[in-house]
Parts: structure tokens; C-alpha cells; sequence
């Protein structure tokens, strides 16, 4: 069967582990290039050891363990293999369908620059927790900006018509 999998498998399969929605659709090349350098990031990164601590309430462990050069790679390299597996898998190609991913990887990457000092009512959320939250307002924003662009052409097209 050449049938490629539906978008929200690729989804499912990227959020897992970027690569694997490009190894389901059938790019093994790309799949690999990326599980690789999702691999290495993580690895030079340190995030396992940064989860962990996260996971066990220690935070300013993951903080003073993480290695913020490295880490600060993961955000796009995630988001694009998440886009590129939906987009391949018969999602969303139209107008601007990219925005929202990368919307997102720009506020996870901000949020990682604020996670080590910004509290919330006294309490750090660390490199794990604040990027995460940054994430759903970044693809909620890039949903909204992506709404407003279309209109917006869509209203000069009815002008110059």
C-alpha cells in the first residue's frame, strides 16, 4: 500500500519524536537527517537529565544542568518536523499554514531565554514547564496572526477587484 498516513499520526508520531512523522511518510533520509540532530541537541543539551529534574519538582537542577547553546536549537529543529510531517501527510499547504509553527518555535525559544529568572507568583518554571506554556500561547498567537493575515489579503483582493 502507497497510502501515506494521515496528518494527525504524522502530528502524534513528531510531538514524540521529531523524525519519526518523516520516517511514517515514507522520507527516510529527511526522517533520519532530523532524529539525528534531534538526538544530538538533546544529547549536548542535556535534556533527559533536564526532564528528569523537571519531572521531580527540582528546577533549579534543571536549570544550573541545562546547556542553553545547545537547547536553544531544539525549538525550530522541533516545530519544523512537526510542520514538515503534517504538511507532507496531506495537511493544511495553504496560505501562510506554516505560521503557526513557526510562531511557536519563536516563543518556546523565548521562553527558554526566560526560563532560568521568570517567576510566576515565586515560583520558577525552569527550561522544561516555561517553554511548553510559551509553546500554546505561540501557536494560539500564530493561529490568530495567520486569521488576521488572510483576511487582510483577502480584503485587498476584494479592493482590486
Amino acid at each position: 500500500m502507497d497510502q501515506k498516513p494521515n496528518k494527525i499520526e504524522a502530528i502524534i508520531w513528531s510531538i514524540l519524536l521529531p523524525g519519526f512523522g518523516q520516517l511514517l511518510n515514507g522520507q527516510i533520509v529527511k526522517g533520519l537527517v532530523l532524529l539525528t540532530l534531534i538526538i544530538l541537541v538533546n544529547y549536548k543539551a542535556k535534556l533527559n537529565i533536564v526532564m528528569i529534574a523537571s519531572f521531580n519538582g527540582d528546577i533549579q537542577r534543571s536549570i544550573e544542568v541545562t546547556d542553553y547553546q545547545w537547547l536553544m536549537f531544539y525549538p525550530c529543529l522541533y516545530m519544523f518536523a512537526i510542520w514538515d510531517a503534517y504538511k507532507d501527510a496531506k495537511g493544511e499547504n495553504g496560505f501562510l499554514a506554516y505560521y503557526p509553527f513557526v510562531v511557536a518555535a519563536y516563543f518556546i525559544t523565548v521562553g527558554l531565554i526566560f526560563s532560568s529568572t521568570l517567576d510566576f507568583f515565586g515560583l520558577k518554571l525552569g527550561p522544561v514547564f516555561l517553554p511548553v506554556i510559551f509553546a500554546g500561547i505561540g501557536v494560539w498567537i500564530g493561529f490568530w496572526l495567520r486569521k488576521v493575515a488572510i483576511k487582510m489579503v483577502r480584503k485587498s483582493q476584494n479592493k482590486s477587484q
